[in-house]
């Protein structure tokens, strides 16, 4: 396979130039304007971030991105599908509720929002993954499958179960049903190290299923109630809690790799990571720790995974931030240095998988050809 094309350009401006400008460029650099969009429903797949979290992507760059679709005679909307976990996304009432306190309207983004997997969380689609080797088939949100044209626009980050959350993750678990990012979770059941547990209830606090009771000041976890959704683990700051299953964490990628594919296979796709506010865990947090890594750029391409690829080399290279989680586990003295920003900033992840995985089942390739604009 020839190498993908991944256009990248970092957050320097001219005065006169915005943001959303400069990302509106780097798209049509990158050939958005090469798919017809005309009278097509067009699904732009994003994160609205959970209440209490600040790092998600601003709706502006939502509507530059709508404005192109729009522009070519594209019929864009916003879409996310709802979670697993309670929280402030669990339906699509509250789902809704939660992005437009978050700011995003038709108004602020110049197109509507529609909840991927309708309002419990039960409208999905499956679909036949391609060389699918654990999941054959995948269960999407019906409103994303819906759409002719696919756009992934993410927030590029760091992750406490994949290490990374990009462009794949945005995908596969975004657009997994709840029934969906269930499979995709089962894997991953978890279990306490008594001797580590110091009692503190934040994983319990974290807990979306009510699966963490308390014994003798003992974390007790319920498999038959727990989801597998890691939150705990990212929760504890004893390392108190694991996965279970030794490869978990693998299982974790590959599943989300397959559920991408389902998403992207036989329709135009276009993919767009914004690194920046590159906070150490996911957005679905009720809040969000300062950023590990410092703004980097956006990057674009019709390939998701030569995408991922170039971010994380990206961030690879980027200094950390020394007053953030990732600084201060560097600075411990007998500390384990990966020589991996996401590994150092949540030991025990897997990420190298989740690409991987994707480049065999045919998803993308990691070879890429970086093209930076100014």
């Amino acid at each position: 396979m020839e190498k993908a094309k991944v256009y990248f350009t970092d957050f320097r401006t001219s005065v006169g130039t915005s943001w959303t400008v400069k990302l509106q460029r780097l798209c049509i650099a990158a050939g958005i304007r090469n798919i017809d969009f005309d009278k097509k429903f067009v699904a732009i797949k994003m994160h609205f971030g959970e209440l209490g979290n600040l790092s998600f992507l601003r709706p502006n760059y939502a509507k530059a991105v709508a404005d192109l679709v729009r522009e070519q005679g594209g019929l864009p909307f916003l879409t996310d599908c709802n979670t697993l976990y309670p929280g402030s996304r669990k339906n699509a009432l509250e789902h809704i509720e939660c992005a437009n306190i978050n700011g995003f309207n038709s108004i602020s983004t110049g197109c509507q929002i529609i909840i991927g997997d309708g309002l419990k969380g039960t409208d999905d689609v499956e679909v036949p993954v391609k060389n699918g080797e654990i999941c054959k088939t995948a269960k999407i949100g019906r409103a994303v499958m819906d759409a002719d044209i696919f756009i992934s626009l993410a927030h590029f980050k760091g992750h406490e179960m994949t290490g990374f959350g990009g462009a794949i993750k945005n995908i596969g678990m975004g657009c997994g049903s709840r029934a969906g990012k269930m499979e995709q979770h089962s894997s991953g059941k978890v279990a306490v190290n008594e001797e580590k547990c110091r009692g503190c209830r934040r994983c319990a606090k974290e807990c979306g299923s009510d699966a963490i009771t308390y014994v003798n000041n003992k974390a007790v976890i319920d498999k038959d109630i727990c989801k597998g959704c890691g939150r705990c683990i990212g929760a504890c700051g004893f390392d108190a809690i694991h996965n279970e299953q030794w490869d978990a964490g693998d299982l974790l990628d590959k599943k989300m790799a397959e559920y991408a594919q389902a998403v992207v296979q036989d329709r135009p796709c276009f993919h767009i990571n914004m690194m920046m506010d590159i906070s150490p865990n996911c957005d679905c947090h009720g809040e969000n720790d300062a950023a590990i890594l410092p703004n980097i750029g956006m990057a674009a391409s019709f390939d998701a995974v030569a995408l991922d690829q170039a971010c994380v080399d990206l961030c690879q290279k980027a200094e950390p931030v020394r007053n953030s989680q990732l600084g201060d586990n560097l600075a411990k003295p007998d500390w384990h240095h990966h020589h991996d920003h996401f590994m150092d900033s949540n030991p025990n992840v897997h990420w190298r998988e989740t690409l991987e995985h994707a480049e065999k089942i045919g998803m993308g390739t990691r070879e890429y050809e970086l093209i930076t604009l100014k």
